[in-house]
C-alpha cells in the first residue's frame, strides 16, 4: 500500500470539498472494497477522506406510505435485518443477505457497496498491463482471456467487466432514487442513471461529479416492493459473486401480470434493468413458459466471448426462476 495523507470529515459541506480539492482524493466508509484494492495497488488514492463522522445523519433506515429510504452509511447488515426492510421490500433484504461475509456486512456501508469495483482479474491484478479500466488505451486483455465471469450485456471492445454487486440490481428493479451531495449542493438521480456503460471510457464507471458524495437511496412505495425477490446464482452457496442474478417486482392481478420490474446482475457491466422481458409480461398470464419467454426476451443483444457463452442461457433460467418464485409469494395483509 502507497502513503497517502489521512482526513476525516465532519460534515458534508468539509468532505465535498476535500473531495473537489484534495490531490487523487477517495472517501472512506466501511473501507471494504477501498482498502482492498489499496492493498492490490490497483487504487492508488493520495487523499483518504474518512467519512464515518456522517454516519448520525446518513446512517439511518426510515420507511412511510410514500417509501423507503436509505442512508448511504447504513450498513448492510443492519438494513438487511430490518423487520420493514423485510416485509415490505424483500428483494432488498435478500441481496443484502447474499451478498459477502457476516463479517463484511457488519463493516460495508450501502453507499460503498453500490460502488465496488469489478472482480475482474486483469483489472485487480496489477501484472497485467492490458486493461482499459485500470490504465486507459492498454486494451482489454479479457476479450481473448479468461472470461467466464465476465459480462454479456452493455460490453463494448474496450471492456467485458462484470458489474459484482448485488443491492445496486434490487435498487435499479424497484425504481430507487440516488441522493447526491458534492460541491455544487445538492441533487438527486434516478438510480438506473448512476452507472455507466463502458464504451470507449471503461475508466469513467458513473455520472458523480468530482468530490460529490451518495448521501442516501430513496424507493418507492408501490404495490410490487412485497412481491419482491432477489435470485442468485453462484459456483458456490456462500461468500461468492454472482454468474447471473435476478431482481424482480410484480404487481399481480391473480395470475396476470399488471406490471413487471426486473434486473441482471452477475452479466453485465452495470446494474441492468430487463425492459424487453417486462415489456412481454405486461397484461399477460404468468405461466412457466412465459416466465422462459421473458428470461430469453432479457438477453436479446447479448454478446458472448467464448468462455462466457453460457451466461445467456443461465441468465434466462435465472429470470425466470426469479419470476416463478415471486409470484408464489404468499403476501399478508
Amino acid at each position: 500500500m502507497r502513503p497517502f495523507d489521512y482526513r476525516s470529515a465532519a460534515d458534508p459541506t468539509a468532505a465535498a470539498r476535500m473531495g473537489s480539492s484534495a490531490a487523487e482524493p477517495a472517501y472512506l466508509a466501511g473501507g471494504t472494497t477501498l482498502v482492498d484494492l489499496m492493498k492490490l495497488d490497483v487504487m492508488r488514492p493520495r487523499t483518504v477522506i474518512d467519512i464515518n463522522g456522517l454516519a448520525p445523519d446518513w446512517g439511518k433506515v426510515e420507511a412511510d406510505s410514500r417509501g423507503l429510504r436509505l442512508g448511504a452509511l447504513a450498513r448492510m447488515s443492519d438494513v438487511a435485518a430490518d423487520p420493514v426492510v423485510r416485509r415490505d421490500y424483500p428483494a432488498i433484504a435478500q441481496s443484502l443477505d447474499l451478498a459477502a461475509s457476516a463479517q463484511l456486512r457488519n463493516m460495508a456501508s450501502l453507499g460503498g457497496n453500490v460502488l465496488q469495483r469489478t472482480r475482474c482479474t486483469y483489472f485487480r491484478d496489477v501484472s497485467w498491463k492490458a486493461c482499459n479500466k485500470r490504465t486507459p488505451g492498454s486494451g482489454c486483455a479479457a476479450l481473448e482471456g479468461v472470461n467466464r465471469t465476465h459480462a454479456v450485456l452493455g460490453v463494448s471492445a474496450s471492456c467485458i467487466a462484470t458489474y459484482p454487486g448485488d443491492l445496486a440490481v434490487a435498487l435499479i428493479a424497484l425504481d430507487a432514487a440516488v441522493s447526491l451531495v458534492g460541491p455544487d449542493g445538492a441533487r438527486s438521480m434516478a438510480f438506473a442513471d448512476l452507472h455507466r456503460e463502458p464504451k470507449d471510457k471503461p475508466q469513467v464507471e458513473t455520472n458523480l461529479r468530482p468530490g460529490e458524495l451518495i448521501v442516501g437511496f430513496s424507493v418507492p412505495a408501490g404495490p410490487w416492493t412485497r412481491r419482491s425477490v432477489y435470485t442468485k446464482v453462484r459456483d458456490r452457496q456462500s461468500y461468492e459473486f454472482a454468474l447471473a442474478s435476478a431482481a424482480v417486482a410484480l404487481e399481480m392481478d391473480g395470475d396476470t401480470v399488471r406490471s413487471a420490474r426486473i434486473a441482471l446482475g452477475g452479466v453485465a457491466t452495470k446494474p441492468w434493468r430487463a425492459r424487453e422481458a417486462e415489456s412481454l409480461l405486461a397484461g399477460a398470464r404468468l405461466t412457466e413458459d412465459l416466465a422462459q419467454k421473458a428470461g430469453r426476451a432479457a438477453f436479446i443483444g447479448a454478446v458472448t466471448h467464448g468462455g462466457n457463452d453460457y451466461k445467456p442461457r443461465l441468465g434466462a433460467a435465472t429470470v425466470a426462476r426469479a419470476l416463478l418464485e415471486a409470484q408464489a409469494l404468499e403476501i399478508a395483509a
